[in-house]
């Protein structure tokens, strides 16, 4: 059998990400987030696993730390991770959008003027976007509260995800444009999935089995 190491994110996609790999027979022991330990290992089913923010989860697996990972689709744009991505766990799904204030009666990205600025925590994929649109725009990096940004004047929009658009809803923003859809996916070492070593196949093979059931 040949030892695998997984990079688990901790927070709200820990669970729903540990009860797949439980039905897909990779995780046999009770894992915690909560846990003060970053590593945990499970010595009968020969696998390690890390315990990390999810921001730096393609970054373990990237760099061969972890043979697997399982990160937002997001967070992998942001990153321009080169993992290779095998299942869509269908987990978190959202929308990374453009927003911008609904007094400014703009319903369109064709409406907008060819400068602006915005406030993301996603700035390569607001940067690649506008580029893509002809439109130029200076980015403000922020980590928390994206849609306070419009409100007190600091920026004229946002790019930030959204799940069921109550949050722009109640903050008087309004979607103009869609960069693309995001949910929780199982990434891969590149290394390790060229190998392709028997083992690493079947964990794929299940957890396409696990999702498909569900």
């Amino acid at each position: 059998m040949n030892k695998l190491t997984v990079a688990l994110p901790k927070g709200r996609l820990f669970d729903p990400a540990v009860e797949i790999l439980e039905q897909a027979g990779l995780i046999n022991r009770e894992l915690d987030d909560d846990s003060r330990k970053l590593v945990l290992s499970d010595p009968k089913e020969e696998v390690d696993f890390i315990l990390s923010k999810a921001v730096d989860v393609q970054t373990y697996v990237e760099h061969g730390v972890a043979d697997f990972g399982i990160a937002g689709k997001d967070i992998l744009l942001e990153a321009g991770a080169t993992v290779c991505e095998v299942v869509d766990l269908g987990l978190s799904k959202c929308r990374l959008v453009v927003a911008i204030p609904e007094e400014r009666g703009i319903t369109e990205m064709g409406q907008l003027p060819p400068t602006g600025r915005v406030a993301t925590k996603y700035p390569n994929v607001a940067k690649k976007f506008f580029k893509e649109q002809g439109i130029q725009i200076e980015v403000v990096k922020l980590n928390g509260s994206i849609e306070l940004a419009p409100l007190i004047g600091l920026t004229d929009m946002i790019v930030d995800i959204t799940s069921t658009g109550t949050t722009l809803r109640e903050n008087n923003l309004v979607e103009v444009a869609e960069i693309a859809k995001s949910s929780a996916r199982l990434i891969v070492n590149r290394v390790s999935y060229k190998a392709s070593h028997q083992r690493i196949k079947g964990v794929i093979e299940r957890v396409k089995e696990v999702v498909g059931s569900n």
